[in-house]
């Protein structure tokens, strides 16, 4: 079947806007370059007849008399212009001639160099964080931006490499030495020739001679070496993948390397890296960012901005016909025949085409989809994460069920109570300290009383003795309209000695009567007896497990707290079958969201001639409802 003129000619045109776009560039002319340009139809440089330079340049007071000097017209160029600088000064090893080649950058290139000079020109700090394919060059360029900044504009500027692996730290500061080696001594502004030297005997810094730069190299595996110092520019790389040991974590050890770089004109934070699944920092921090609420410009370079991501397919004619859905969708976002093709061709590497998205993304999410291992779909929690907010208020309960509001309070409020309404309150029991799980209180309305479905309105999440736990979680389903409370009782079971109702539940028993209850047996008489909480073991944790994943994705409820989201997409089923948080995540906001959900799949659904407070419990609950 022949494709339809229409595609062949929309197809052709693609490829001549994209073409246009990538040959309308020349960094020595500066025709195409990024930031503020004026024209000047002459230069005293003999292969530059006319050129657009930065406005700054021109402003500069030395313009005027560098316009009869070659030499001082290239070396004030360099100042102002770090397209130029690259092409004059900085030599790389080619990624498909294999050939050293003055570095011109590339779209993606081009495009996150624009967000960094827009914010320096603006006298604005300059922060980062990039979701990234592979093979663009996004740590040459961050790199040599660095370089071009201790080369150019400051002395006295000192900058850090960090990545997973020192390795890869010391391959990424190569990128400078080769500079340095190639660096044309007649544009050099330095006190002494180009070159690395040793600072002080150390090993991981050197020093940039005639400038008075360090550049300190190091890993997140050892972190303790880098801390301390005095950066006023740090390259972050591959943070997705920096473990997380009981001593050290990335949270801890990002904060402490970027909360010491002060906010000042020229100082520079690039945080980059390709995805390595969810709840990782460098997930969350993307997350943040993307929504507008951190300190970061959030860049994307999607797989297909990348030129040498191509391949033209054998039959122009006849290749729209092929396509499968995934395909048509590509071809519905703007790109090209040879994009796609070059595509398909890659997932006849792999098996999964999830690992191709998660390597070659074409959107964010799919470059942190999860894995096979993963319980929840990906596209089914974002979802549900455009319901994520700031809550109304901050507080802590207090006795009676009042809610003191404090600044620094647990208990987040995003609905207070409403007269008639329903609520459930689920308990997820963790640990004391603050080095042990956390333990989770969660507030969610029930659907039918004015609402299609249920939603999560309040949420208590600390570390605190498993007495003033529960008497917190008491308070609360007291202020909710005397909610049904069910608590994940494994911990409290196992601290007690013979009888498991005894000590907190049973207090709790006789203090508060809607409580969730579950059916057992006595071991010695075999009579069917009635024990307080929901006793998560192997089978009844599949039971609310597969609960909430039919409510994720059927869109049951409404989430409200974007660190659920994150334990969602880190929720993994074992090879052994169990279900359990991946690790160095949590659950216990999950298991509260399950426990919640399995209480009001037990209730009968809610009618419109009969008051709430008659609906009857089915059994294995004591309940008012």
């Amino acid at each position: 079947m022949s494709t339809p003129p229409e595609i062949l000619l929309e197809n052709a045109r693609r490829m001549r806007l994209r073409a246009k776009l990538e040959t309308d560039y020349d960094p020595i002319s500066g025709r195409g370059a990024c930031g503020p340009r004026v024209f000047v139809g002459h230069t005293p440089v003999e292969e530059i007849a006319k050129a657009w330079i930065p406005r700054a340049m021109r402003d500069d007071p030395a313009y005027p008399s560098a316009t009869t000097d070659s030499l001082a017209w290239r070396r004030l160029r360099c100042r102002y212009d770090f397209e130029y600088w690259c092409v004059s000064c900085v030599t790389i090893h080619h990624k498909v001639t294999r050939l050293e080649s003055p570095f011109i950058l590339n779209y993606p290139q081009r495009r996150v160099l624009a967000i960094l000079e827009a914010d320096r020109l603006a006298r604005i700090p300059m922060r980062v964080i990039m979701l990234k394919a592979r093979q663009w060059g996004g740590s040459t360029l961050v790199q040599m931006y660095m370089a071009w900044i201790q080369s150019c504009l400051r002395r006295n500027w000192n900058s850090l490499i960090c990545a997973h692996v020192k390795d890869t730290a010391a391959s990424i500061r190569g990128m400078y030495t080769r500079m340095l080696a190639s660096y044309p001594p007649e544009l050099w502004d330095g006190d002494e020739p180009p070159r690395f030297v040793p600072y002080e005997r150390t090993i991981n810094v050197r020093e940039l001679t005639g400038r008075g730069c360090l550049v300190t190299i190091g890993s997140a595996e050892n972190q303790e070496a880098v801390r301390g110092a005095d950066y006023a520019m740090a390259h972050l790389s591959e943070t997705a993948f920096w473990p997380s040991t009981p001593r050290s974590s990335p949270d801890d050890f990002i904060r402490a390397v970027c909360g010491a770089i002060a906010l000042i004109p020229d100082s520079l934070i690039v945080m980059e890296s390709t995805a390595n699944g969810v709840g990782s920092y460098f997930h969350r921090e993307w997350t943040r960012c993307k929504q507008g609420k951190g300190d970061k410009h959030a860049i994307f370079i999607p797989w297909h901005e990348i030129a040498i991501y191509r391949m033209e397919p054998p039959e122009i004619d006849g290749f729209y016909e092929t396509f499968t859905p995934y395909e048509r969708m590509l071809w519905d976002m703007g790109l090209a025949f040879d994009q796609i093709y070059w595509y398909r061709r890659k997932l006849t590497e792999q098996t999964d085409h999830a690992k191709v998205m998660a390597e070659f993304p074409t959107t964010d999410i799919e470059a942190f989809i999860n894995t096979g291992s993963g319980v929840f779909a990906t596209e089914h929690v974002e979802r549900m994460r455009a319901g994520c907010c700031k809550p109304l208020r901050r507080c802590e309960p207090a006795a009676g069920g009042i809610f003191r509001d404090d600044s620094l309070g647990r208990l987040l409020v995003w609905r207070d109570v409403e007269q008639g309404a329903r609520y459930v309150v689920s308990v997820d029991i963790g640990g004391r300290s603050d080095k042990s799980d956390w333990s989770v209180i969660s507030v969610m309305r029930r659907a039918g009383y004015g609402s299609d479905v249920h939603e999560v309105v309040a949420q208590w999440r600390g570390h605190t003795d498993h007495d003033i736990l529960v008497a917190h979680a008491e308070n609360i389903a007291r202020h909710y309209n005397l909610a049904l409370l069910i608590i994940e009782s494994n911990t409290l079971e196992s601290e007690a000695s013979g009888d498991p109702n005894l000590f907190v539940l049973s207090r709790l028993a006789e203090r508060y009567s809607n409580i969730y209850m579950r059916r057992g047996f006595d071991s010695v008489t075999g009579e069917a007896t009635q024990r307080i909480g929901f006793h998560t073991n192997r089978a009844t944790k599949a039971v609310i497990i597969s609960e909430l994943i039919a409510a994720v994705r059927d869109g049951l409820y409404i989430e409200r707290d974007s660190r659920a989201c994150d334990e969602l997409l880190t929720y993994e089923q074992q090879s052994n079958g169990a279900f359990a948080a991946r690790a160095g995540c949590h659950d216990d906001i999950l298991i509260t969201r399950a426990l919640a959900l399995h209480a009001l799949h037990g209730l009968p659904a809610p009618r419109s001639d009969v008051r709430p407070t008659v609906l009857a419990a089915r059994p294995g609950f004591r309940s008012r409802w």
